[in-house]
């Protein structure tokens, strides 16, 4: 049920509209008079409707003529009733109303994309400008080379190589030394991690917390070790970094960059993995520099490059 109108205090109240006395009316009935009529002084009196709410009513007597728009404010309003179908950006005539914005959904679709694309940018801007931002390599699976299981770290703005060394095994006196440099280098600093979403799970920063073959470790070391956590908010990410960018999605209709995985075919990642961490970390740093300068290629098929419109307008303007 609506909610109520409670009634007006003073005035006579009439529980049925048959009641109500010849020459009053509610605004709603003046206004749907031939010509249209309002209220043209105090209401006489009210009527009850919808079981818990009351109209005022007016006296005819006293009503006078509604204003009615010119020519002029009829065609504007015509005119604007009209761009509430049709897309701003592309000119597309929809067949249900836009609502905020006026953009129809490929253009939403493709404008979002753009968003993400230019954020990336933005971040990338940010950690090159930033001299405490710096690039953390990982690589410690078990099965790999002793020379493969070794920790960088790289400056974002200069490329240059802070700290590299092997990383030892678990439990290790060099794993400790390892993770105590990491402390002491890394606190204060802005730190990018490199896989995030993508493998191999070995180059996870955490995975230096890990035993072997085995999920994180449950007691120890982890709350001294932020740069480590697990699926860190706090952390930037290259890979989600390059994937706004570049603009990839694994659907048409997903509005959600993402990095392609390693078996979607010919997309391969724009930074080397190989054994050596620091030159891994120094091609990483090289992404982000291009990024932030625009160099870096995008995807030939992201949304705001196919869909012939540029990247339009400000959704809230």
């Amino acid at each position: 049920m609506p909610s109520a109108v409670p009634p007006l205090p003073g005035l006579t109240r009439y529980t049925k509209w048959d009641d109500v006395p010849d020459g009053l009316f509610t605004k709603t009935q003046l206004a749907n008079m031939d010509p249209p009529l309002k209220p043209g002084g105090e209401p006489l009196g009210q009527a009850l409707y919808n079981g818990n709410s009351y109209a005022p009513l007016y006296a005819l007597s006293t009503a006078v003529p509604k204003r009615r728009a010119s020519p002029a404010q009829r065609a504007v309003l015509d005119r604007a009733r009209a761009l509430q179908y049709r897309c701003r950006r592309c000119g597309t005539e929809e067949t249900e109303p836009l609502g905020k914005g006026r953009f129809c959904d490929p253009c939403r679709y493709a404008m979002t994309m753009w968003e993400q694309h230019d954020q990336a940018q933005a971040l990338a801007g940010e950690l090159v400008a930033d001299p405490a931002a710096v690039l953390l390599v990982v690589d410690v699976a078990p099965d790999s080379l002793p020379e493969a299981q070794g920790v960088a770290v790289v400056g974002v703005r200069d490329r240059q190589v802070l700290y590299a060394a092997e990383a030892g095994e678990y439990g290790s006196p060099e794993r400790g030394v390892v993770l105590d440099r990491l402390d002491a280098l890394l606190t204060g600093r802005r730190v990018v991690e490199e896989p995030d979403f993508m493998g191999p799970s070995s180059r996870y920063p955490h995975a230096l917390l890990r035993l072997p073959n085995s999920g994180p470790v449950v007691s120890g070391r982890d709350p001294l070790h932020p740069w480590a956590a697990p699926s860190s908010a706090a952390n930037d990410s290259l890979t989600r970094i390059w994937a706004g960018w570049f603009g990839w999605t694994d659907r048409h209709s997903s509005t959600t960059a993402c990095a392609p995985w390693e078996w979607s075919g010919d997309l391969p990642m724009p930074w080397s993995r190989s054994l050596d961490p620091a030159a891994d970390g120094r091609s990483m740093a090289g992404l982000l520099h291009r990024i932030a300068d625009g160099t870096e290629p995008v995807w030939e098929r992201a949304a705001w490059t196919v869909d012939s419109h540029g990247v339009g307008l400000e959704v809230s303007a």
